[in-house]
């Protein structure tokens, strides 16, 4: 039975373990379709349209807004990026999740959008952040002033916390994984998101009547 494709958002302050649950998730199930940015900025070196980014000028980008196009944006250091409706929705008629990995922000601008009702939302929190700091010095990729601005972040990237369906605490990163599937697979299993119920149970209640 064809069931409709949900958004399942994933939030965290950086380092709590976002990034890496995205990338098992989409490993353990491919058909879950990540969903692709759209930017103004120019396209980097190795870039391809529609693969890292849709690249769009600022009037495509800001047009798009205007019809409503975008599910979410925000302008950051002079460019305008955010997350294309229009391959969403085809993901959905097809029975296929989108994965968004994204900040409160842009994930709460979802939870408010048209497609509001098809939002599954996860908030990942470090367990302590003594971790937190350690783990994004484990990196041994960003400068002490970077490492201070994430860290001054976090905070109010974490008191939206309880803004979300789900709040992981990501202690362990293959349990948090499990708990990460069992909540998929619950969700898809939702009634509302299973629209050829309604048929089936009719068949059933035509078999009832045949007998």
């Amino acid at each position: 039975m064809q069931r409709r494709g949900l958004l399942l958002i994933l939030s965290s302050p950086s380092g709590a373990g976002k990034s890496t649950l995205a990338r098992r998730l989409m490993g353990w199930d491919p058909t879950i379709r990540f969903s692709v940015s759209a930017t103004t900025r120019a396209p980097r070196p190795g870039e391809e349209d529609g693969r890292e980014y849709y690249f769009r000028s600022r009037a495509q980008f800001e047009a798009m807004i205007a019809d409503q196009q975008m599910l979410e944006h925000a302008e950051v250091f002079g460019n305008l990026y955010g997350s294309p409706r229009g391959p969403v929705e085809a993901a959905m008629a097809e029975g296929r999740d989108t994965l968004f990995d994204i900040d409160w922000q842009g994930g709460q601008q979802i939870r408010n959008s048209a497609l509001g009702r098809d939002v599954v939302s996860v908030f990942v929190l470090p367990p302590s952040i003594a971790e937190l700091d350690r783990r994004l010095r484990g990196r041994a990729q960003d400068s002490e002033e970077v490492i201070a601005g994430r860290m001054a972040k976090s905070r109010d990237e974490i008191s939206h916390w309880a803004e979300y369906d789900y709040v992981l605490v990501n202690d362990d990163i293959d349990r948090s994984f499990k708990q990460l599937q069992t909540i998929l697979e619950a969700e898809r299993m939702r009634r509302d998101r299973q629209p050829a119920l309604t048929d089936f149970v009719r068949g059933l209640n035509r078999e009832f009547e045949q007998r």
